[in-house]
């Protein structure tokens, strides 16, 4: 079983510049490596392992001698890194692999190993001891890679893989009246098929003309200037608010579905798309609908429950769930209709949920049938 914890940590203003100057290093190194395999590519047609790349580390601390001032390992995840994107590119269709910016918000590096935790220190080589908060006790294992991470307000976070011989639970068996289907939406966040519906809280919305405000604040501060630097962070502390508040209220709404139901039905989004549309894009960004589903898939591994994943050209808002009556114009201005077949007053949301619930449910072929 693999599990995750983050930590926050407090270094001095020494241990600051230390770790400034690694996020540094690894940035500039994953930028030379990636600028050589293009070189690569293109003169020669043929690509460089990372084995040929950490030989090229070697030759670049030769070059820019303040690389011996890193963690090797640190250097060498970045290589590992790179490849990873490359095989991500090649063999899973992502984006191809771009330059890091130092002007991210969130700036980080890892460290694979060779670090301990004693009491409240944490040890990284070339860097020293460093106080660290344990807010959690971390489950017995062998820690793993370490990723170290400041956020754009100035704090300092470390992200530690455990790995340990427990086995994740078996999966429990589940049937139709221990399963709940969600219909996710911008009106209402979560509507279940019990006909439960789960307020938005729309955390971006209520918190909008401050952000707008201080959007305005660093728009007109001189760019470089020590007032444009202070507006930004500012700016970064009310988006960190939101994100924090976002992050607490799906936790506490996964972990009570996940608790309550042996199997949870939920319908595959087309995010991205949803996203390019300008009407909708600020409440869809609001909603987070792609970590909310992530929160529920680890937790449902976790307790040994099941989540079904429904295609998202199934016509779960139009189809009556009594009859199987398809609606021919179901605009989303319509919140309730009335099927003309079995005379049945359908609430949009939970009409969804129902049946994204019964698909769940079905056999394959008749998904595809119902999606044609």
């Amino acid at each position: 079983m693999i599990c995750g914890y983050r930590y926050r940590i407090n270094p001095n203003k020494d241990q600051k510049v230390l770790l400034e100057k690694h996020i540094g290093s690894c940035r500039f190194v994953y930028n030379k490596l990636l600028h050589i395999k293009k070189i690569f590519y293109e003169k020669f047609k043929s690509t460089i392992s990372e084995f040929e790349l950490n030989n090229h580390i070697v030759v670049l601390k030769n070059i820019y001698p303040f690389l011996k001032e890193i963690n090797s390992q640190s250097l060498q995840q970045a290589s590992k890194n790179l490849n990873s994107a490359y095989n991500k590119f090649f063999k899973e269709g992502a984006g191809f692999p771009k330059k890091k910016s130092k002007k991210n918000l969130l700036q980080s590096f890892q460290v694979p190993q060779h670090y301990r935790i004693e009491g409240k220190k944490i040890w990284i080589s070339k860097i020293g001891w460093i106080k660290i908060k344990l807010h959690r006790d971390m489950m017995q294992g062998e820690m793993k890679t370490a990723t170290i991470s400041r956020t754009p307000t100035g704090k300092w976070y470390i992200s530690i893989i455990v790995e340990n011989d427990i086995e994740l639970p078996e999966k429990q068996e589940y049937s139709h009246p221990t399963m709940i289907g969600i219909d996710v939406g911008n009106i209402t966040f979560a509507t279940l098929s019990n006909g439960e519906k789960i307020e938005h809280p729309k955390f971006l919305k209520k918190s909008f003309e401050k952000v707008k405000f201080l959007q305005k604040n660093v728009s007109r501060k001189v760019i470089g200037s020590n007032n444009r630097r202070k507006a930004v962070k500012k700016l970064a502390k009310i988006h960190e608010k939101i994100t924090n508040q976002r992050n607490d209220f799906q936790h506490k709404v996964s972990k009570k579905l996940i608790s309550e139901n042996q199997a949870i039905a939920v319908e595959t989004l087309n995010i991205r798309g949803m996203m390019s549309n300008h009407k909708r894009a600020q409440s869809t960004g609001d909603s987070a609908w792609y970590s909310f589903v992530l929160k529920l898939q680890y937790k449902a591994e976790w307790f040994g429950k099941t989540i079904f994943k429904i295609n998202q050209w199934l016509p779960s808002s139009k189809m009556c769930n009594i009859c199987g009556y398809k609606h021919p114009n179901l605009t989303e201005n319509i919140r309730e209709w009335q099927c003309p077949e079995c005379k049945t007053l359908h609430d949009r949301d939970i009409n969804a949920a129902i049946n994204i619930k019964n698909f769940a449910l079905s056999p394959p072929e008749r998904r595809v049938e119902l999606a044609d």
